[in-house]
């Protein structure tokens, strides 16, 4: 079988940068391992994670080898390591080795609810990935509790620790601000943050198929926060190159970083730079689109210029924008599905 990355040098020089139809530049992927998670988020997945009947296989090591190689022919040189919560994958540390092996990738980073993190630190940071974000969604004890079902905060700020001590190049927490359940918090965790060298990440609740009821309740504008911020003297930063959707600010007092994603406000899909592929290999073009495309023919497949070509194609057609803004967030049930 041909292996496609023993061709990726000649094919680094030969394809030229992914684009989309209106020119927007792809460098990023978004790489789900799995659907499972084991918390039940409030704002995700409120039940705790429903195994469906007939779920797919998830990808292989190998065919994660090659989507990734694939990618990174056509110019992508970041990728995120997603779920569900990813490191369910008893080879997950297999997984991040041979993403970080892939010649043409320059940063593999992660996303996890951290209930391993204070453990696997070190392990993780060893198997390549320089960047990790951390989900959460308040610092208050039993509030944690009840957004994620777990008691577990003492243990994922013990894991935040451990990040910091590994080593990793960027580390982030990520808090889903959700009005009347963690939004009064707004400023003890700015206050957390500034003194550390962290990065925080406020979260607009997405509207998604099966949470239109509490995104009504519970949705907090991003531009609300934005302003807060900047009443109290945090300013825009530069958008770093590869970075993701978020508007970030810096502090000249603080340490840490405040970033706002905020999918709802203007021109937010203007500047997208990234894809997505479901742990079982489906490309989606759009976190908020109709469906995934199937890959999987041609990650098992012996035609690695048919593979290129088909994610050329796909991407060419991809939407200049999302939906939400007319009540139409796509094909995704829940956040967990895709990866978020």
């Amino acid at each position: 079988m041909t292996d496609l990355r023993a061709r990726q040098p000649d094919l680094l020089s030969l394809a030229p940068p992914l684009r989309d139809g209106i020119g927007r530049r792809f460098e990023y992927l978004r790489l789900s391992l799995t659907e499972v998670c084991n918390f039940s988020c409030t704002y995700c997945l409120p039940d705790g994670y429903r195994r469906p009947c007939n779920r797919p296989v998830e990808l292989s090591p190998d065919e994660i080898g090659r989507a990734v190689t694939a990618f990174a022919a056509l110019g992508l040189w970041k990728v995120r390591l997603t779920g569900g919560e990813p490191t369910l994958r008893r080879d997950f540390d297999a997984v991040a080795q041979t993403v970080a092996a892939v010649p043409g990738i320059r940063r593999v980073a992660m996303t996890t609810n951290g209930y391993r993190l204070a453990e696997r630190a070190q392990a993780w940071r060893d198997c390549g990935i320089s960047a990790i974000n951390i989900s959460v969604d308040s610092l208050d004890p039993a509030r944690f509790a009840a957004i994620t079902g777990h008691d577990r905060l003492a243990d994922i700020l013990r894991g935040v620790d451990a990040a910091q001590a590994a080593g990793f190049e960027s580390i982030k927490l990520n808090a889903v601000l959700m009005r009347g359940i963690n939004d009064d918090e707004l400023e003890a965790m700015v206050d957390f943050v500034a003194s550390r060298d962290l990065s925080l990440r406020f979260i607009e609740v997405m509207r998604t198929n099966d949470n239109v009821a509490f995104f009504a309740a519970r949705h907090v504008a991003g531009q609300t926060v934005i302003d807060r911020l900047e009443v109290s003297g945090w300013t825009r930063l530069p958008r770093q190159p590869g970075a993701g959707p978020a508007i970030e600010l810096g502090h000249p007092s603080a340490k840490g970083r405040i970033g706002i994603i905020a999918p709802y406000s203007q021109d937010f899909c203007a500047s997208c730079n990234r894809l997505r592929l479901s742990s079982d290999g489906r490309l989606h073009l759009c976190l908020f689109g109709d469906g995934g495309i199937d890959l999987r023919p041609q990650l098992t497949g012996d035609d690695p210029a048919a593979l290129l070509a088909r994610i050329r194609g796909l991407v060419a057609t991809k939407a200049p924008a999302h939906r939400l803004h007319a009540g139409d967030s796509g094909a995704t049930p829940h956040l967990a599905s895709i990866g978020g």
